[in-house]
């Protein structure tokens, strides 16, 4: 019995041994020359200091895990795991990318297996960028589809950290559809977002009001969509548009959104005010998505020729123009021609013009103004002063679109569906002042599996400064109310 007791005991002692020191690395370490695999894949990129932890799952073969992250001389953050979920503590890895210059973000993976002990990987190095990224960033939520408006939101998450909160679920206002969400460039509370159905209108939230309005008058065709603030926050661009969809069986394309006939109009936002853009021969052409220049004196947007009533959709192709802007006056120059697709059988669409205004990010397709169906949608920059255009390397094999700048011009956003095919989800890239691209990377979460089981697409991810806060209460009671409708000035 005692020889029983003495061995037993040396089991607890060996087992004691065992999980005090086992799951951290001792010993003799074996290294490998690559770096581990780790999803999301946060390895090689460019983040900015005030980014939420970048949390991940090891996918290498182990019984325990451990890593290291380090940017200098600030604390080493050690985490062990034995699953291979690293979930980064908030408070330590804000103090570690605290930074007034570039400096780099080393993470050391350490893997044990049962046979072969512990094994460290190949360092990977990341970069903290000096500039912040704007703290919120605005998505529709959405299943991946066109036939149905169920679970549809507007969310808002703080990029700080992982809190995320609804501007508007559409479960308040009886499951219409609501989107094209915009801001007045993020530098004040001026939001709106659009809603269809039986509570349609578009609504106007500022000053902590919000207000239902109807932009289609009785002397326009269509309604208005794809709004752009001017930004005096006076305006708001928008195009007029009768817009169609085909559905087809093939696999690469399930369904193409095109325009039969748009127009741009401007809205004055004090005098409640629908202004048309007049154009020699408007009739000629189809207009859309506006976007103004940062000083506000120009309005860029996309034109193509005006079809009839036999037409190929794979023919329709936009290029880019932009007309001057008289706010005095309220009139608009000549349309002056600055980007031609059409030469190299591509079509624009989404014209962004970053904060600092020396570019112009634009998604290119073969055809067509709707980039979202298309797997061949990519990024491309256009530098407004020697008017070249370049294909961003953040770019992948599959659609990228939806995208938006932040307000120090260094950070762009914007939806990809490089994860399935499917799916889009907001991924986040440096610009640097020669307008190159970073390895993008996706938004990080709290949970590092959350891409794998999630799904819904984000929808045009927009940066802001300002946390808007909607009540669900008054969100119904507002769209139950009768919209205030906007008069015409034109013609």
């Amino acid at each position: 019995m005692l020889r029983s007791l003495k061995y037993n005991s040396y089991l607890i002692i060996v087992v004691i041994a065992l999980f005090g020191c086992g799951n951290k690395p001792d010993g003799n370490i074996s290294e490998i020359i690559r770096p581990p695999i780790i999803n999301p894949d946060y390895s090689g990129i460019t983040i900015p200091s005030n980014i939420a932890p970048v949390n991940f799952i090891i996918k290498e073969e182990g019984s325990s895990f451990y890593v290291v992250l380090s940017s200098g001389t600030e604390p080493a953050i050690r985490i062990k795991s034995k699953n291979g979920q690293i979930r980064i503590p908030q408070k330590k890895w804000k103090n570690l990318l605290t930074t007034k210059t570039f400096k780099h973000l080393n993470i050391n993976v350490f893997v044990k297996q049962r046979k072969n002990g512990w094994t460290k990987f190949k360092t990977i190095t990341n970069i903290i960028a000096l500039e912040p990224i704007d703290p919120f960033l605005s998505y529709r939520l959405l299943y991946p589809g066109y036939e149905s408006w169920a679970e549809l939101s507007i969310q808002q998450r703080n990029l700080e950290n992982f809190h995320e909160r609804p501007i508007i679920e559409n479960s308040v206002a009886d499951e219409n559809c609501v989107n094209c969400h915009s801001y007045n460039n993020g530098r004040s509370d001026d939001f709106l977002f659009h809603m269809r159905g039986s509570m349609g209108g578009t609504y106007f939230y500022s000053g902590g009001e919000l207000k239902k309005t109807n932009l289609k008058t009785s002397e326009m065709k269509n309604g208005s969509v794809y709004p752009r603030w001017h930004p005096s926050g006076k305006f708001v661009a928008f195009s007029s548009n009768k817009i169609v969809q085909q559905f087809h069986s093939a696999d690469n394309k399930k369904v193409e959104v095109s325009d039969l006939e748009s127009s741009l109009i401007l809205y004055d936002v004090e005098n409640n005010e629908i202004i048309p853009v007049q154009f020699p021969d408007k009739e000629k052409y189809m207009d859309t998505y506006p976007e103004w220049t940062p000083d506000g004196k120009y309005l860029y947007f996309c034109r193509a020729t005006q079809i009839g009533e036999s037409y190929d959709y794979k023919l329709i192709r936009y290029n880019l123009y932009r007309v001057l802007f008289n706010q005095e006056k309220l009139q608009f120059g000549v349309a002056e021609l600055i980007f031609d697709a059409t030469k190299i059988n591509k079509s624009i669409s989404f014209p962004r013009i970053s904060p600092d205004g020396r570019f112009l990010v634009m998604t290119m397709q073969d055809f067509g103004c709707f980039p979202i169906w298309h797997k061949e949608t990519d990024l491309y920059s256009l530098n407004l002063e020697s008017l070249e255009a370049v294909r961003l390397d953040l770019n992948s094999d599959f659609t990228d679109s939806y995208h938006s700048w932040s307000s120090n011009s260094r950070w762009l956003v914007f939806s990809s569906k490089r994860g399935d095919g499917l799916t889009a989800c907001p991924y986040i890239s440096y610009i640097d002042e020669d307008g190159n691209s970073a390895k993008p990377f996706i938004l990080p979460q709290d949970d590092p599996e959350f891409y794998d089981r999630f799904l819904k697409s984000f929808n045009i991810p927009e940066f802001s400064n300002v946390k808007i806060v909607l009540n669900p209460g008054e969100i119904r009671k507002t769209a139950k109310t009768g919209a205030i409708q906007a008069k015409w000035s034109g013609e």
